[in-house]
């Protein structure tokens, strides 16, 4: 493989391990053929740089044959970083292959099932074709690029891709909702989310992105008067979003929706085919937690700044709309989830909302210009720059009076 910088630089090169007795043996566990011969290989990068963090992927073309019959299939491999550094230490002790893994095996199709027999066919993600915790933690699922998906990178998602992937989301986390209620027992492996990274809120990306956001807004003549507003959240503001996102475990509350978050529901863990099909991506980070969060999440990572500006109440209402449409057509028998109560539980929960905006915003525009989140979160000065796009500047000037008429900064008045 040749040395590009379209891709990420721990997926150049694939590991020794990675070689084609691999590769025969999850396809003999895949196919239950034992006679399956593997013909040839090619690996490459599987994604471009900036498309994720938290693995390695590659894309493998693999030739076998079967009983003589010649096969081919694409596939892409996922696997821990290996590379020594900061991405290796990160996440070492992570729980993300485990939380996967529980999705693919159990989860997911148990959901696809439910919607099946109320007459829905659905195919929420790829086909995981093999997985394992042990020696090396990997999964292979088939590759989506030939079935005609593609992930968005140059442009926003327009509208139809927003209501296919947020009506997808919608139908799962309804199904959730009613499983929470009849098997709970179901998410028992569900017990990790991205704060229970260890040391994640230690984070410098963390843990400096509200003082860099406060001496930004400072400088600026259109927004400092807002400083005032988040100088009270210095010390809080990253407790009381681990507060929100561990929410159901932790200190669950009577009337609270509570779904399965999909945990990292942004673009680029989405790919969408011509007819704005859409499969998701990445569930290395799912847990249980209120309806608000992947909702929260979206509204920066996924929408565009006219859609936050112009559109996110009318996508709120599809989602809730569809939500709302599946309980009932899945045979749900409690009392149905009203749209002031909804949109109340999402306001309630604005301190992931701020959180979003102040930290994770700068990196979404920092994503699309293909920035390396790798350099990005191990050099302080690079992250202290992100404050700085003019785009994200001006986008505030609209953010922040809209949440001050909201009322999202009442929050220091909160015990």
């Amino acid at each position: 493989m040749s040395d590009n910088i379209n891709y990420n630089a721990d997926e150049l090169e694939a590991p020794a391990w990675l070689d084609e007795q691999f590769l025969w043996d999850a396809l003999v566990k895949h196919f239950k053929e034992p006679s399956l011969i593997v013909t040839d290989s090619e690996i490459s990068p599987a994604s471009a740089r900036g498309d994720h963090y938290a693995s390695v992927m590659f894309r493998v073309h693999v030739e076998y044959s079967i009983q003589k019959r010649k096969f081919s299939k694409s596939l892409i491999i996922k696997t821990m970083p290996e590379a020594e550094g900061h991405k290796k230490e990160f996440l070492a002790d992570s729980k993300i292959f485990q939380t996967e893994i529980a999705m693919f095996t159990q989860v997911l199709p148990k959901f696809r099932a439910i919607l099946r027999e109320a007459g829905e066919e659905i195919k929420f993600c790829a086909t995981c074709v093999y997985h394992t915790l042990h020696p090396k933690q990997v999964m292979i699922f088939e590759d989506l690029l030939p079935q005609g998906y593609y992930v968005i990178r140059n442009r926003f998602a327009n509208t139809d891709e927003l209501r296919s992937v947020l009506g997808k989301l919608a139908k799962w986390q309804a199904v959730s909702f009613k499983l929470l209620k009849d098997q709970p027992e179901i998410f028992d492996e569900l017990q990790f989310d991205l704060t229970t990274i260890p040391n994640f809120l230690e984070q410098d990306f963390m843990k400096d992105a509200l003082p860099n956001f406060i001496d930004m807004i400072s400088q600026e003549e259109n927004l400092k008067e807002y400083r005032k507003y988040f100088e009270p959240m210095r010390e809080n503001l990253l407790l009381r979003w681990q507060d929100v996102i561990r929410e159901y475990r932790e200190n669950r509350q009577a009337n609270a929706y509570y779904v399965l978050c999909h945990g990292d529901f942004h673009i680029r863990n989405m790919m969408f085919n011509k007819d704005s099909d859409c499969m998701l991506l990445d569930f290395q980070l799912s847990y249980i937690g209120s309806i608000a969060n992947d909702l929260h999440y979206a509204k920066y990572m996924l929408l565009s700044p006219n859609d936050r500006k112009d559109s996110c109440d009318a996508l709120l209402y599809y989602y809730f709309d569809t939500f709302v449409r599946t309980l009932s057509k899945i045979g749900y028998q409690g009392e149905m989830p009203r749209l002031t109560e909804f949109r109340k539980q999402i306001f309630d929960r604005r301190y992931s909302d701020i959180m979003l905006f102040t930290i994770f915003l700068p990196g979404a525009y920092s994503m699309r210009r293909g920035d390396d989140p790798g350099k990005l979160l191990q050099d302080k000065s690079l992250l202290k720059q992100l404050y700085q796009d003019k785009d994200y500047k001006q986008e505030l000037e609209y953010l922040l009076p809209r949440m001050l008429h909201l009322g999202y900064f009442d929050l220091q008045k909160e015990k």
